[in-house]
């Protein structure tokens, strides 16, 4: 059964090859670029002509112009097909694509083609949804990889409001590659008939990635904390997320590489071991938000009492009373001018009444002298006035 169907596969390929070379030629086509793409991703699970896929990458790296024919021919292909294998194939075709830092390919912001609900439709589900599954999350990971790209900034600016904005956007461009290595963790074989040399292959060029991808988040997070120490409580606790992020990340990717050697994927085996976020950062940036907020804290503390040394209010208060002037103190913030002098008091409530109203039933206390009045510091609190 599988011989009929290699055989199958390479009739449907030659049969393509052939209506590229009688077709009718545009703008849009290529007939050298489609031939090699075809072969590239040809039906047969066996074998992986590399040769023809470093023929499209030499068309890229050579030609800008051959970026518009490439996508035309592979978006067609990858939306015909019902084949796991030529699926599987066109989307490392497409990871090789992303490797040839060529600078047309940057401007590419999604994937020209879509296999988010892609399923085989040669062999039963119960046989072909492992595949179907690492399929679909291989796509999404190139369609995410594909908006994703790294801008090297290599300006520097004295201006502490740029350096602040400069910052929040590496934490934000920080979190998209975590979410990037999120994807590329979710591809993984998970059925057992799934140890052939296609998957494997596709595996190794998923932890080549993975690697890559790891690496510009521990740069990054470097870069960032050589600036924790000038930054504030809001932008502390964005990087703070992000720490706590790549700690879990790293147990996950111990975890996932395990899994892939005891799968039995090359490259496995030959990796190094994960180097790790030390919980010391994420412990010292924690006491550096609990320094900000404090700090915070004590601004605000001062500035609410130099919002009172600006306050004037009116505390005398002149009332007519059956014909009679009444003095009243507050127990509040007054001021008095002496000389040009201004000198801040704070009293009891205390009532001055007329001489005439003495036998009433008020109490009578002596007025405060102004020359006792305590000079205002704005970092003590004042002392209430004793009589």
């Amino acid at each position: 059964m599988k011989l009929w169907k290699r055989a199958v596969g390479a009739v449907k390929d030659k049969n393509s090859i052939v209506v590229v070379y009688i077709s009718r030629r545009n703008s849009f086509r290529n007939p050298e670029l489609e031939a090699a793409i075809i072969k590239a991703t040809s039906h047969d699970e066996l074998h992986i002509d590399k040769r023809s896929a470093q023929v499209v990458f030499l068309w890229i790296r050579a030609s800008p112009v051959s970026l518009g024919p490439l996508i035309w021919a592979l978006s067609r292909r990858m939306e015909k097909t019902k084949s796991w294998v030529v699926a599987i194939k066109g989307l490392m075709l497409m990871h090789g694509i992303f490797h040839c830092k060529a600078p047309v390919v940057q401007m590419m912001q999604r994937l020209p083609f879509d296999l988010s609900t892609f399923s085989d439709g040669h062999s039963k589900p119960n046989k072909t949804w492992g595949f179907n599954s690492i399929i679909r999350e291989y796509f999404a990971f190139l369609d995410q990889r594909a908006a994703i790209f790294l801008e090297q900034d290599n300006q520097t600016n004295n201006n502490k409001v740029e350096e602040r904005l400069l910052f929040v956007q590496q934490l934000l461009k920080l979190e998209k590659w975590q979410s990037l290595l999120d994807l590329l963790l979710q591809i993984r074989p998970r059925a057992e008939n799934m140890k052939v040399r296609l998957i494997m292959e596709a595996m190794d060029c998923v932890i080549i990635e993975i690697y890559d991808v790891y690496g510009i988040i521990c740069n990054e997070i470097a870069k960032i904390l050589l600036k924790i120490y000038s930054v504030s409580k809001h932008e502390a606790a964005m990087a703070l997320r992000v720490l706590q992020k790549a700690m879990k990340q790293s147990e996950e990717l111990s975890l996932f590489f395990e899994f892939c050697k005891e799968y039995g994927v090359l490259n496995a085996t030959e990796l190094p071991t994960v180097t790790r976020i030390p919980e010391e950062d994420v412990e010292e940036l924690e006491r550096i938000m609990n320094r900000v907020s404090v700090l915070e804290k004590t601004i605000n503390y001062k500035e609410c009492f130099k919002e009172m040394n600006q306050m004037e209010m009116t505390t005398v208060v002149e009332e007519y009373t059956r014909g009679t002037l009444r003095t009243i103190i507050t127990d509040k913030w007054v001021v008095f001018e002496e000389k040009d002098e201004q000198h801040y008091g704070f009293s009891n409530e205390t009532k001055i009444v007329a001489e005439d109203d003495a036998g009433k039933d008020h109490l009578l206390l002596p007025l405060v002298p102004i020359n006792n009045v305590p000079v205002y510091n704005p970092y003590e609190l004042p002392d209430l006035i004793s009589f």
